[in-house]
């Protein structure tokens, strides 16, 4: 885990650097299945049936929490938990340390659980550009 750690911290200096002299955000977003499956071990967050307008967040506290009770169980475990799915059970420790790494080095105690990715919102901006929109 200290290695892991170690690495994520190496491959955000880029990003914090590029980053430093933008204004702080007021809010913080997250667009990820890993995300998400935190989200939802952390705080009981809605499940997916309950829609993408359900709000979701993340916070650093729950995390911690989180990565501390997964860091223990193995893939095949973690696949019996609600909001993990069996095919990136084996993800999710690797999503947590980046997620924990991120939110550290961003100073952010919470985060909100974003329904859509980079994948949709091109989807969703080229349908307007056809549309005339």
């Amino acid at each position: 885990m200290a290695a892991l750690r170690a690495y994520v911290d190496e491959e955000l200096k880029p990003a914090l650097k590029a980053l430093a002299e933008i204004e702080p955000a007021d809010r913080v977003v997250a667009s990820s299945k890993a995300f998400r499956s935190l989200a939802r071990l952390s705080v009981r967050a809605a499940p997916s049936v309950d829609g993408p307008y359900a709000p979701r967040s993340l916070t650093a506290v729950g995390l911690r929490q989180v990565v501390a009770f997964i860091s223990r169980m193995s893939s095949a475990d973690l696949a019996e938990l609600d909001g993990v799915s069996a095919a990136r059970a084996h993800q999710l420790l690797a999503g947590a340390v980046v997620a924990e790494a991120a939110m550290n080095a961003f100073k952010a105690d919470r985060l909100d659980i974003c329904p859509w990715a980079l994948r949709e919102g091109v989807i969703l901006r080229r349908l307007d550009w056809l549309d005339g929109s």
